[in-house]
């Protein structure tokens, strides 16, 4: 693979860490909480890991550069992304992106082929790469059932026999606060097996995701914040003259002042 093409090579950490804190700073400015369901996940590091998730907005390729930092933090991450789209946004590829073309059988060898020599050559402190895909292609409203990915997936999962595959359910959602909750969570991990067909991969690989994102779903309806792990706090309140005002009402009363609407267990 060329220099120039190479993610590998290209692939900036302290650019990465820098882009990330960007992140936690916006990301605290526009939810209320980036909260994690179930088990905190732990991945040998001399297996190499392979997350595929739904894609219900166009926050998910931050969030999974967020998730990697505050929660595995040295291992290096890559994913693919539209060709198109990553010459308008070059400096992506100094994260660890890069381009694959939509829809096409060129874009589906580059896809197999790119993932398999940055799953193969990279490696960090914490433990080997990271490869994250948003499986389903497309935008897709976190309800709808049967969730369909595509087929590169399972194609990888044929081609990488040490590798894990990791399900992760991704909603956004309002509970009792002005910004709302990014809530994820990651499901058992499945060793990756060139013995099962494609199409049994396909079926297995939907059929884990479909069951987190439904595990997922009850926790999100619940609004019960006990059941999560807070991976990133954002910020509290309605709005900085009303906030202001509500400050002075608490210090005059000489009462602690929160600018939640309600106070989390």
């Amino acid at each position: 693979m060329a220099s120039g093409s190479d993610p590998v090579a290209l692939r900036s950490e302290p650019l990465f860490r820098l882009f990330a804190s960007y992140l936690r700073f916006s990301f605290s400015r526009s939810f209320h909480a980036v909260r994690l369901s179930g088990a905190l996940p732990a991945w040998p590091p001399q297996q190499p890991v392979i997350v595929y998730s739904n894609h219900p907005s166009w926050w998910d390729p931050a969030l999974f550069i967020l998730v990697t930092d505050q929660m595995f933090r040295g291992r290096p991450c890559f994913g693919p992304m539209d060709a198109a789209s990553l010459e308008r946004y070059g400096f992506f590829q100094r994260l660890g992106v890069f381009g694959i073309e939509k829809s096409s059988l060129q874009g589906a060898r580059r896809f197999l082929q790119v993932s398999r020599d940055v799953l193969t050559r990279s490696r960090g402190p914490a433990g080997r790469g990271m490869v994250w895909i948003t499986a389903e292609g497309g935008f897709t409203d976190p309800r709808s059932r049967p969730i369909t990915l595509r087929p590169g997936i399972a194609h990888l999962a044929r081609s990488m026999p040490d590798a894990l595959l990791v399900p992760l359910a991704i909603e956004y959602g309002f509970w009792n606060e002005s910004r709302p909750e990014a809530m994820i969570r990651f499901g058992t991990p499945m060793v990756a097996d060139a013995g099962l067909r494609t199409a049994e991969w396909t079926l297995r690989l939907q059929g884990a995701l479909s069951a987190e994102m439904d595990a997922l779903a009850l926790d999100a309806m619940s609004r019960d914040s006990a059941r999560f792990q807070r991976v990133l706090r954002g910020r509290n309140g309605v709005s900085l003259p009303y906030d202001l005002y509500r400050r002075l009402r608490a210090l005059l009363a000489g009462r602690p002042f929160s600018p939640a609407h309600e106070e989390e267990a």
